[in-house]
């Protein structure tokens, strides 16, 4: 909080200077551009306040309503957090990942210019259950191996990677050292994808997952199934679970695209 408010609202009334004269744009939607300006330029970063609505009245002479509405919206977005009696504030940007495309977590942290780390919870052989084996594409009571790893971008836990892997494609799987490269670059040295499946659900964490990820029961959670394919065959199965408030999905698509 090294910068004052005066410097803040002056800021403001600089970057809405023309607001109102933009087309036809909404006044709510004009000021909701102008703050998202501050917040990408970096003049607002996380966690710095945003003036209030009273001050935004003020300065850019619209209506508390419109204020208020842009204020709502951008915090329904995601881009701000409004606490009651405190006042409003940058958000910390939320990490995200691809919808359309598998990409390794740990180039979509550095990305960030965060850091990612990966705790190891299990690594071990398993007999494929039902479930599993009509997942992986093999026989019920086939080897199947398992691991649980943790994702954390800046010490914070932001994936469960729950993931079973057919033996017959990557036999050392379990010999690898996960917390110094992902699966997703070991698997694609191995086996490298040729087709993926992805299902999303909106989901409550099981009591363990809520450990590992800290945080409470009621968090709601992003959950991706996903499913890879090498050569026509099953390679991974994987539970890839984000808490909510930390994570979102992002897709880019054209007209045409099936």
């Amino acid at each position: 909080m090294s910068r004052d408010l005066g410097q803040d609202v002056s800021e403001s009334s600089a970057a809405a200077e023309g607001l109102g004269q933009n087309g036809p744009a909404p006044l709510y939607m004009q000021v909701k551009q102008m703050i998202l300006g501050q917040i990408r330029n970096g003049n607002w970063p996380p966690h710095h306040r945003v003036p209030s609505e009273s001050e935004l009245v003020k300065e850019l002479g619209f209506s508390r309503m419109t204020i208020n509405r842009a204020l709502r919206e951008l915090t329904v977005d995601g881009h701000l957090v409004r606490m009651q009696g405190v006042g409003t504030f940058v958000a910390e940007a939320k990490g995200h990942s691809a919808l359309f495309e598998v990409h390794n977590i740990a180039d979509e942290i550095a990305a960030r210019r965060h850091r990612h780390h990966a705790e190891i919870i299990k690594m071990e052989r398993g007999s494929a259950t039902t479930e599993q084996a009509i997942a992986l594409g093999i026989r019920e009571g086939a080897p199947v191996f398992h691991s649980v790893i943790v994702h954390y971008d800046n010490d914070e836990a932001i994936q469960i990677e729950d993931r079973y892997v057919n033996p017959e494609l990557v036999p050392d799987y379990l010999q690898q050292d996960f917390s110094r490269q992902t699966p997703f670059t070991y698997l694609s040295q191995i086996a490298p994808l040729t087709e993926g499946e992805h299902v999303v659900e909106a989901v409550l964490a099981a009591p363990w997952e809520q450990q590992l990820l800290h945080i409470s029961a009621t968090e709601p959670c992003l959950l991706i199934r996903r499913r890879t394919w090498s050569q026509r065959r099953v390679v991974t199965s994987a539970r890839l679970l984000y808490p909510g408030t930390r994570h979102r999905l992002e897709g880019h698509f054209k007209q045409g695209d099936s």
